[in-house]
């Protein structure tokens, strides 16, 4: 069987001698000694600063929220699920504008025009769509045009830059997911990066309790700090990112010049490389893309219908100022296999599959 995705698996013993260490000096949660060195480590690599790690990427979007002070949200339909419902969760007000149809990124002419319109939303939440940066230039002038912040989720864009800066340091603050299904993970967590040092110090009190060290409760918080094990697993996966992450650029490549002829293929963005988070193609039409579903599933090839459904469908009682791109996009999506375990002859096979029924 060739696995839509296969998680990175830390190598055992060099995870053993850290959680060694971890017991000895008995200090497993609460900001220690390798949650330290892999924020240093992370902020090091990915060329960003004020990088707060978290427990799991929905709550980075949550802590993120209420950092800033958003109460309410105008966000993309076409995500995954948590990307809206994080802020939902936390009663925010939630407006939707669609997405252009080539990147299948959140529209900033949508954006305008909801604002046009009279939104008022003072936060905005975009989604770098299957590690594809967003107009992040054209989004950033709404902003200052139009008076709100900007979060983007970068769940999928780890290692992902626009020429030579870091996806990351767009916006008032970026977050990313750490779940194992990832490109870089910590088996659950997230982490946030903030523009402002002021907001990653009230973030690092909201997530353990609105505690201030020397003055006790300032803050209503949560818990939603990563813990050592999990920190652990992270600073021996980033090891290898390295070699995971021009492996997957490479796959990635290979299926996108092997199909462009054959499907459509989202625009990426001209300055931005990538880091083979997955591997969507967009068919003629649902019925065409389950046809090759379900030749591949026949095959023993897994794919993924994703993202579906466009997530004004899930959430009806939000507001919608158009969202037709992303309703239509998500009955055509298909995402094929990709990961770091995957070959090039595994994508020769999932291509000539796709072929056979295209």
């Amino acid at each position: 069987m060739i696995a839509l995705n296969s998680p990175v698996k830390p190598n055992i013993k060099k995870l053993a001698n850290l959680l060694e260490k971890v017991n000895d000096n008995g200090w497993f949660t609460n900001f220690g000694p390798m949650h330290k060195e892999l924020t240093e480590k992370l902020e090091d690599y990915l060329g960003v600063q004020n990088l707060l790690l978290t427990n799991n990427g929905t709550s980075a979007l949550q802590v993120a929220g209420r950092t800033i002070g958003s109460r309410s949200i105008i966000s993309t339909p076409f995500s995954f699920v948590a990307t809206v419902s994080a802020f939902k969760w936390q009663k925010d007000e939630v407006a939707f504008a669609d997405i252009d149809n080539k990147s299948l990124n959140l529209s900033p002419e949508a954006v305008n025009l909801a604002y046009r319109k009279g939104c008022k939303a003072d936060t905005l939440v975009a989604t770098h769509v299957y590690g594809n940066p967003c107009d992040v230039d054209a989004l950033d002038k709404l902003s200052q045009n139009n008076n709100f912040q900007i979060i983007y989720d970068a769940a999928h864009a780890f290692g992902v830059k626009v020429g030579s800066n870091s996806v990351l340091n767009y916006g008032d603050a970026s977050t990313l997911s750490f779940h194992a299904t990832k490109v870089f993970h910590t088996v659950e967590g997230g982490a946030i990066v903030f523009k402002d040092r002021a907001n990653f110090e009230k973030a690092e009190e909201i997530i353990n309790f609105g505690i201030r060290p020397g003055r006790g409760v300032v803050d209503v918080g949560i818990n939603a700090k990563l813990n050592e094990y999990q920190a652990a697993v992270g600073l021996v996966n980033l090891e290898e990112i390295d070699n995971i992450l021009q492996h997957r650029e490479a796959l990635f490549y290979q299926y996108r010049e092997d199909l462009k002829d054959v499907v459509e293929l989202p625009l990426w963005h001209s300055q931005a490389n990538s880091n083979g988070a997955y591997m969507p193609i967009l068919l003629k039409d649902e019925k065409q893309m389950r046809l090759v579903a379900e030749k591949l599933a026949a095959q023993k090839i897994q794919s993924r219908h994703y993202f579906e459904p466009s997530l004004d469908e899930l959430f009806i009682d939000s507001h919608n100022y158009g969202s037709r791109n992303s309703v239509a996009t998500s009955k055509r999506i298909l995402c094929l296999p990709m990961h770091a375990h995957l070959t090039r002859e595994n994508v020769k096979r999932v291509v000539l599959n796709v072929k056979g029924c295209v």
